[in-house]
């Protein structure tokens, strides 16, 4: 089994506390193809979107983005760089906007480069950002997807075809 095949995906409710969104935002982002979910898409009436750890973490930086005024053009842009860049990247980068313009800082040097034109700006630690969907999602439940050997699946389906001996 690869990892794709056994990540854990988490349902929208889920996904949604953890990145401190409402239930019409995430199905907005979906549907407008902002934020899709990685590990199982919406394939009609009565399924379940899931959503994996990096999808959360996105979700995350863009309710941030739009708390501070920035506008969904510019955070669609960043939602792409961001999806752009491996795992060990996301950890160390932070996001900067003036409320216009986003910009990646991979080292102090490019925050004073960017802050010696006299702009305010915000930034968004992506690493701090890592950490609290982490804790928020250590306390939520996640599906694992795909069979894995030993682990019992702990959805209600499951847990009443083993109670049955099924």
């Amino acid at each position: 089994m690869t990892s794709q095949e056994t990540e854990i995906g988490y349902r929208g409710a889920t996904a949604c506390s953890a990145a401190g969104i409402t239930y019409r935002q995430l199905d907005y982002w979906a549907r407008t193809s902002l934020v899709e979910p990685s590990v199982r898409t919406a394939s009609g009436s009565g399924t379940q979107r899931l959503y994996g750890f990096r999808d959360i973490l996105v979700l995350k930086i863009v309710k941030r983005l739009l708390d501070a005024g920035v506008s969904l053009q510019n955070i669609r842009t960043a939602v792409d760089h961001v999806r752009g860049r491996g795992v060990a990247e996301l950890e160390s980068m932070t996001l900067l906007s003036d409320g216009a313009s986003i910009y990646e800082c991979a080292s102090p040097d490019e925050i004073i480069d960017l802050l010696a034109g006299g702009q305010g700006v915000f930034g968004i630690a992506v690493g701090k950002v890592w950490h609290e969907v982490e804790g928020s999602l250590s306390l939520l439940q996640g599906e694992i997807t795909g069979h894995v050997e030993g682990v019992e699946s702990n959805d209600e389906l499951s847990l009443r075809r083993n109670s049955k001996g099924a």
